[in-house]
Parts: structure tokens; C-alpha cells; sequence
């Protein structure tokens, strides 16, 4: 199969998908199911892509262990935090701005997410399946390192959020348990970590640098359009102690808190 091809069935894939959870939500009435679906495409994108492509079999299987396994452990993380909740306020936000036209609207919404799932898709995989010859041992044991250090400190971070909800004296509280005291947003962090993992797969290839584009989408997405600037903006009103939280923790990168009082 061609890239192309392979690239066109990928639009099918997503779109379908996508359609798919625009219509489950139209009966829950909870469209942050379509969080979990993203999650669980984008990583069957990494198994379709390993499928079709003609690079060396021990690579395109790595691609696709590594994207599948990052898919369903996040996939299967934001099913359970939804299913059977009241829905996500970004969601439920939209659907009472959007009022009668919700279902619309929401529709070419989840459609919209696509561009993003095949950006990410095509930059991380389809240059990788398809290149002649394996990156060199030394990049195949770097990649493996990052990804499983992401996978193991996205895991991490998403468990000791869920502990902190779990416990009704901490309603209204900033969590600042584990990696959360070193950062806001550590999940963000290590999602950003995961898409970095595929970069030194492409070492020796003359486009090679496409694979950068990932880790860069990803980090636009979650720090500038749909991640930090939303649940921020939404945290400042709902906790009081959120603010000091901004001054003296890292938005992203680990790093050891500030003293409060100082400036940023």
C-alpha cells in the first residue's frame, strides 16, 4: 500500500470513528466520550500504519506497540473517568452556548479534533513505516527509554489525580500531591514526552525531521488552544488557592516549586 493510500484510509478511519461517538453521545448526552475515542484511534492509527507499511517488520512493530499501548492505557483511563459522570464542563459549556444547534455543532466538532489526529498520526508514524532499513540500536533502546518513562509518569500522574478526586475532603482543593507539587500539568508533560519517543526512530532518514512536528502539535494543542488555557481559566474561579498555585508551580516541565511570594 502506497503512503497515500494508506494516508486516505486514515481520514476514513478518523472520520468514522468520530461519527461514531457523535452518535453515542447524541443518547448519553456526554460528549467527553469523544476523549476516549481520540485516544483509542490515534493509537489504532499506529497498528493500521505498522500494517501497510514496508519498512524493516522489527520497526513497524515497535510503532505499533509503542502508539497502541499509549492509545489503550489513555483511551481506557478517560472511558472509566467518564462513563456514567456528569458531563465534562468543557462540553456541557458548549452545549448551553450552542443551545439548540448542540447537536450540530458538536457534530463538526469532533470532526474538527481530526485535523489534529492526522497531524499527529502522519508525523509520528507514516514517516516511520515506511523508511528503509532500522534506526540504528542505540535510537531503538532511546525510544523505548522515552516511551516507557512517559507512559509510566502519564500513568503516575493520572493516578494520583484520581486519588485526590476520590477523597471528598480535598472538594475544592488544589491537588499538589506527588509530581503535582513539581508541576500543573505533569500528564501534559509526559503526553508531550510520548510523541518525543519517535523522533530518534527516524535518525538516518532525510526527512527525519518531520517527526518533530508530533511533539510540537501536541504541545501547541495542550499549552495554547484546547488544554492549559481552558481548565486554567476554568480553575481560577472554582479554586480559591488556585492562583498561588499558577505563581509558584511549573506549567509543564517538572521542576522544584517556588517560595510563595515570589515573582514568576
Amino acid at each position: 500500500m502506497t503512503p497515500l493510500n494508506a494516508f486516505l484510509l486514515t481520514v476514513a478511519i478518523v472520520v468514522a470513528a468520530k461519527t461514531l461517538a457523535w452518535l453515542v453521545q447524541l443518547s448519553t448526552r456526554n460528549g467527553g466520550l469523544v476523549d476516549s475515542v481520540w485516544a483509542f484511534t490515534l493509537g489504532g492509527l499506529a497498528v493500521f500504519y505498522a500494517w501497510a507499511g514496508d519498512a524493516p517488520l522489527i520497526l513497524r512493530i515497535v510503532v505499533a506497540l509503542m502508539g497502541g499501548i499509549w492509545g489503550l492505557r489513555l483511551g481506557v483511563h478517560l472511558f472509566i473517568r467518564n462513563w456514567g459522570k456528569t458531563e465534562d464542563w468543557r462540553y456541557a459549556d458548549f452545549r448551553r452556548r450552542w443551545g439548540a444547534n448542540a447537536d450540530f455543532n458538536m457534530f463538526w466538532f469532533f470532526q474538527f479534533q481530526n485535523l489534529f489526529t492526522l497531524m499527529l498520526s502522519a508525523s509520528a508514524f507514516l514517516p516511520l513505516v515506511y523508511r528503509d532499513g532500522v534506526p540504528p540500536f542505540a535510537c531503538l533502546v532511546l525510544a523505548l527509554l522515552i516511551f516507557l518513562a512517559s507512559i509510566v509518569g502519564e500513568g503516575i500522574a493520572d493516578a494520583q489525580m484520581e486519588r485526590f478526586r476520590s477523597n471528598p475532603d480535598n472538594r475544592g482543593q488544589v491537588c499538589r500531591a506527588g509530581l503535582w507539587r513539581w508541576s500543573r500539568h505533569p500528564n501534559y508533560f509526559f503526553e508531550c514526552l510520548h510523541w518525543v519517543a519517535y523522533v530518534p526512530l527516524a535518525w538516518g532518514m532525510d526527512l527525519w525531521w518531520l517527526t518533530l512536528g508530533a511533539p510540537l502539535v501536541m504541545a501547541f494543542l495542550l499549552m495554547k488552544m484546547s488544554g492549559v488555557p481552558l481548565m486554567e481559566k476554568e480553575m481560577m474561579q472554582r479554586k480559591p488557592g488556585y492562583a498561588e498555585y499558577v505563581r509558584t508551580t511549573s506549567a509543564l516541565i517538572p521542576w522544584p516549586p517556588r517560595k510563595a511570594g515570589f515573582g514568576r
